[in-house]
């Protein structure tokens, strides 16, 4: 009997094709169990998968959509860590540890979601050994892209350089045209602003001296960088 491509990969041979890094290092059959355990379903905008100090159900696989990772204060005022997009596993931390989540997850488009219990994935991570260094890794990577957040907000300087420094990092999987680099830009002027510690209306200013400066140009929900460098210089880098 013929075997399937995905049946015939090996952990030293092919990848799997399915988008994220933490998919691409499991085994053959540490994938093909995940997968058995996987029953996406469809989750709308504002929607919230967990919330903080509060214990998830278990892990939550980003299948398609991206969902917002924030951190909120006392009084309200709320900081975005991420987007995670498809690929992506969120809840890791909580799922290994059995405490609550130190972080907010809302659906920001539709995104379809596969949620596996606690007690499933850790018998699961049971049966594959090799999976709990994959999920370290996972951690750790997690980790940096948050330090690497509170670093823009906390370390640099002025709204412009923080924007400045948001901007790039989206690029970084845009699409490069000959008018520049392409991103979907869909997200409120609020929402920039969660992102690096800055109010609304100082967000609307500086995307505002952006465009008459031709450092971005927007069409629709389509952000257009004409030069990288520029930005670059304007945060520093």
């Amino acid at each position: 009997m013929m075997l399937t491509m995905r049946e015939s990969m090996t952990t030293s041979g092919v990848q799997s094709n399915r988008p994220g890094e933490f998919f691409k290092k499991l085994s053959v059959a540490a994938l093909r169990d995940l997968e058995s355990m996987e029953f996406p379903t469809l989750y709308q905008p504002g929607m919230q998968l967990f919330s903080e100090k509060c214990t998830p159900a278990g892990i939550f696989i980003v299948v398609s959509g991206e969902v917002k990772l924030s951190i909120n204060s006392s009084d309200g005022k709320r900081l975005i860590l991420s987007i995670a997009k498809a690929g992506e596993v969120l809840g890791l931390s909580s799922a290994l540890s059995g405490l609550p989540s130190e972080m907010t997850a809302e659906v920001l488009y539709p995104a379809r979601i596969a949620v596996i219990d606690r007690d499933q994935f850790i018998a699961y991570m049971g049966r594959h050994p090799e999976v709990y260094q994959v999920v370290t890794q996972e951690l750790s990577l997690q980790y940096k892209v948050a330090c690497e957040q509170l670093r823009t907000v906390a370390l640099s300087g002025s709204a412009p350089e923080k924007l400045a420094r948001l901007l790039l990092d989206w690029s970084e999987n845009g699409q490069k045209t000959e008018a520049g680099t392409r991103v979907r830009f869909s997200l409120t002027h609020e929402e920039i602003g969660e992102f690096i510690g800055a109010s609304r209306e100082t967000v609307t200013r500086t995307l505002s001296s952006f465009k008459s400066r031709r450092l971005v140009a927007f069409h629709g929900s389509i952000l257009t960088i004409p030069s990288k460098g520029a930005l670059q210089t304007l945060a520093g880098m």
